[in-house]
């Protein structure tokens, strides 16, 4: 099986030292022309490094320990239970630059709900790694799908790339838009034409 590449280093892997970091970000100013040991430099490394930790910080916290805890579905309540416009910022694996967006899930229970806080959370977890946006969308529409064991669920990510928008072809009236489905979501039409209405997407 291939690894996921959002995870974590493996504990066999030395994780570089914070002054290493803040070494390898003092390397990025010289290179980039800048003397790293001017007034408003002096502090950069530290800043930069401090910036990461908390840029990054999904790479510390477990997402299905995070929906371990659910509830039963004793009302037995069958409709669409939907999150919209989840803001998320993410940062491209190809880059380092900003993913800005927001995120919308819909679910339909079986046996068992979870608390709509923690598919917030699910999202920033996963959102604070490095990865393609297609990556992202996986991983929150699997993980729920893998713990919850709903009848559906739907993933939907519209966001604009920072690695489009501010270099390459600088185009920043250009968003993506990604989606995953399991389930009903994916086999019945209705039930996926009724999630795309309450997110406000058309469907075809």
């Amino acid at each position: 099986m291939s690894k996921n590449l959002t995870e974590p280093l493996a504990e066999t892997k030395k994780k570089p030292t914070r002054e290493e970091a803040e070494g390898a970000v003092r390397t990025l100013i010289e290179w980039s022309g800048e003397d790293p040991d001017r007034d408003g430099l002096l502090g950069t490394p530290d800043r930069v490094v401090r910036a990461y930790k908390e840029f990054f910080a999904g790479y510390n916290e477990d997402p299905q320990s995070l929906l371990a805890k659910t509830f039963e579905n004793i009302s037995g309540y069958d409709e669409l239970i939907v999150l919209k416009n989840i803001r998320l910022e993410s940062h491209c694996e190809h880059h380092i630059v900003p993913i800005i967006g927001k995120a919308h899930i819909g679910y339909l229970p079986n046996e068992r709900v979870v608390g709509i806080s923690k598919l917030v959370r699910l999202v920033d977890i996963f959102a604070k790694r490095m990865q393609i946006q297609e990556a992202l969308t996986s991983q929150i529409a699997d993980t729920i799908q893998e713990i919850l064991k709903p009848k559906g669920v739907g993933v939907v990510i519209e966001a604009a790339h920072q690695c489009m928008t501010t270099r390459g072809v600088q185009k920043s009236d250009v968003s993506m838009v990604t989606m995953r489905t399991h389930g009903s979501f994916r086999n019945d039409t209705q039930t996926r034409r009724e999630f795309m209405a309450m997110i406000n997407l058309e469907y075809h």
